[in-house]
């Protein structure tokens, strides 16, 4: 059980005593920039899967998969890496973007994002944030669609 709250916490980040959530948020946006630059949106890809897969195992593994304790937030990691999948090349206005939508939509929590968090379990953790992810991902290459220049 340790090793899964040392991972659902992301090496305890997640007990920071203000905004774990957006300090879990900055940790994906870090990783999914490194990701991107390094090896584009198939690396970013690999990266997404194999976080969501250890924020499964280890939400499972905490005895907390039906509370959503604001100190894991390997699940907001996983969404705001997910974000990053809308944009097509690395700009600080494309992450910071990225970074506000995603946030926006983890905390406004709009449909479907709201059905998704109403499921007590591991699943229910991590796709809400999936879905905010996806939804700031899907934001972004609407505008890049709107507004080819736009550099993202």
């Amino acid at each position: 059980m340790r090793a899964a709250r040392v991972l659902s916490s992301m090496f305890g980040i997640g007990y920071l005593p203000k905004a774990p959530g957006t300090a879990g948020a900055i940790l994906g946006l870090v990783f999914g920039a490194v990701l991107l630059h390094v090896a584009a949106i198939p690396g970013l890809l690999i990266g997404v899967v194999i976080v969501s897969l250890s924020g499964l195992w280890a939400i499972s593994h905490t005895g907390h998969a039906s509370l959503d304790p604001g100190w894991i937030i390997i699940d907001e990691v996983a969404g705001q890496m997910i974000a990053l999948l809308g944009l097509d090349r690395m700009s600080w206005h494309g992450l910071l973007l990225a970074f506000l939508l995603f946030r926006l939509f983890d905390i406004r929590k709009p449909w479907p994002v709201r059905i998704a968090n109403a499921r007590p379990d591991e699943l229910g953790i991590m796709a809400d944030d999936w879905l905010a992810g996806a939804l700031a991902a899907a934001v972004i290459m609407a505008a890049r669609s709107i507004w080819p220049g736009l550099g993202m």
